[in-house]
């Protein structure tokens, strides 16, 4: 096959992006799909326009610096990817490209260099993470003169760090055991909302799931992904691929971003030693609400009150992995609780991985709108499968002065289990 983009140079991933490319035939069905360009209105921030600018960046007809303001613009939300007739792999160009671009950048001022190295040495390291959120969370007063790259990590973090325990590496099953799986328990989400992880224990022990929580495990690498860190993004998924047992019914996730992540390490991988590793790994991560959907959910009790919540689709869950009905599914089981649809549910909140950290203005606006339309459904509560949504909206609908309860899908299941 011939190729007008030199693969040779582009390392292992070369033959991915090449076709994605090639495959694109510009119809513009993405337009509508993308955020960007629904905000912007300009074809160099629609998936499309974005195609176009790698291809000739590659074939040597542009520079990096200047095809680069369009594509760190980019989400990465794959809204474009169900809406694309032709299948482009949009999602896995994107982060090739972005890999092959970070290393050959010369145009970023020092301020987000700093930024960026900041992200790489402690969002993918939960420990490093807490302490830097801990601190952080001092500096909150400080958000409005602090450098705007700074200000806008600072300005998302809650005003307290949630405590529990450190978790087992064995949780059992109650009952007769129904499946054995191992727990991903994230890097962000650990430091942020710990407990998201012990529901998740407790809904998979009530309908006879025994849990290993592989001790040792960190980060996916999807943060890493996001950034054109592939470097560390591999080595942190062959630390998981090492760590992570084969004999388990499924490696269960509850969090978008590393369930999409980890359902990349082939495409990471590609062309490397552990190709057929990441192959095999990858086609046992489930998200938490398609393992209990598969495995039948036992079904919960009443809710105490009647709850009106309203679902927010996770851009990783709905559109990288194609997850839409079976949170709805679940949360639809719980006798008292009552669904809406969020106008605009397509749209991306923002948060996006490190996006709102890197793009503050067009991730605030996209947050911003999220949330108003959140309330205009009129409910009580929200619902989720990510822990950046989870954050973004909150800090949104507290800087609109309208708060709500906002949970993770296993976490009302908790609840309807009788632990809230």
């Amino acid at each position: 096959m011939q190729h007008s983009i030199p693969v040779e140079s582009l390392g292992p991933q070369g033959e991915i992006m090449a076709h994605a490319v090639q495959t694109c035939v510009h119809c513009g069905f993405c337009l509508p799909a993308c955020p960007t360009y629904r905000l912007l209105g300009e074809e160099m921030n629609s998936p499309r326009g974005r195609i176009f600018l790698m291809k000739e960046t590659l074939e040597g007809n542009l520079t990096l610096e200047e095809a680069m303001p369009y594509i760190d613009r980019c989400l990465g939300c794959v809204g474009c990817v169900p809406a694309c007739p032709s299948g482009v792999a949009y999602g896995e160009l994107l982060a090739g490209f972005r890999a092959y671009a970070e290393p050959r950048r010369t145009d970023r001022p020092a301020a987000q260099k700093a930024q960026r190295r900041l992200i790489r040495e402690t969002l993918p390291y939960a420990g490093r993470f807490r302490a830097a959120a801990a601190a952080g969370r001092l500096g909150k007063r400080l958000a409005g003169v602090l450098p705007s790259d700074l200000g806008a990590m600072v300005d998302l973090l809650p005003d307290e760090l949630a405590k529990a325990a450190p978790l087992p590496y064995f949780y059992p099953a109650q009952g007769a055991r129904r499946a054995r799986v191992a727990l991903l328990v994230g890097c962000v989400q650990q430091a942020l909302a710990p407990e998201i992880n012990w529901a998740t224990l407790r809904v998979l022990s009530r309908n006879g799931v025994e849990v290993i929580i592989p001790q040792g495990q960190g980060c996916c690498g999807a943060l890493s992904m996001h950034i054109g860190a592939a470097g560390q993004a591999r080595d942190l998924a062959r630390a998981n691929l090492r760590l992570f047992p084969a004999d388990v019914d499924a490696v269960v996730t509850n969090a978008a971003g590393c369930g999409s992540g980890m359902h990349e390490y082939p495409a990471l991988f590609k062309g490397l030693a552990e190709e057929q590793e990441a192959i095999v790994f990858a086609e046992r991560v489930l998200d938490i609400s398609v393992f209990l959907s598969r495995l039948g959910l036992d079904a919960p009790p009443p809710l105490a009150q009647p709850l009106t919540v309203a679902y927010h689709d996770a851009c990783h869950l709905a559109n990288a992995q194609g997850v839409r009905s079976e949170p709805r599914a679940l949360l639809s089981a719980i006798p008292n609780l009552t669904l809406l649809e969020i106008p605009e549910g397509e749209l991306c909140c923002g948060s996006a991985g490190t996006y709102n950290l890197e793009q503050p203005e067009i991730a605030g606006q996209l947050g911003e709108r999220k949330a108003r339309n959140i309330l205009a459904t009129g409910a009580d509560a929200i619902i989720t499968g990510n822990i950046g949504c989870l954050t973004q909206i909150a800090a949104h609908l507290q800087r609109l002065g309208r708060p709500l309860a906002i949970f993770h899908t296993v976490e009302v299941l908790d609840r309807a289990y009788g632990k809230l």
